[in-house]
């Protein structure tokens, strides 16, 4: 069975001009690298977004224990990294 959850950042759409800035590529790494031990394995960034005012995202997914869970990392026109949200966003079978 699959459930939506709400998405904390609507309206933001997937950016295929531009690619991750080094510093938030090293930046979204160093923040897998730090997911606790049972969760690293299983991460992986899905997306790179924009919202329109020159601020970005990376989308995280997590497939654990039969629930996707999204992490987004949200950066400023600076590429520093502003805010953390995490949500469900569905289920499988495990």
């Amino acid at each position: 069975m699959f459930a939506n959850h709400t998405n904390p950042i609507p309206g933001w759409q997937a950016d295929f001009n531009s690619e991750p800035s080094k510093a938030v590529e090293k930046d979204y790494q160093d923040y897998i690298q730090k997911l606790p031990p049972n969760e690293k394995p299983y991460a992986s960034a899905t997306s790179w977004l924009k919202d329109g005012t020159g601020q970005h995202a990376v989308t995280i997914e997590v497939d654990l224990n039969g629930t996707f869970w999204n992490h987004v990392l949200i950066y400023d026109k600076d590429d520093k990294r502003i805010k953390v949200t995490k949500f469900i966003s569905g289920h499988y079978r495990s």
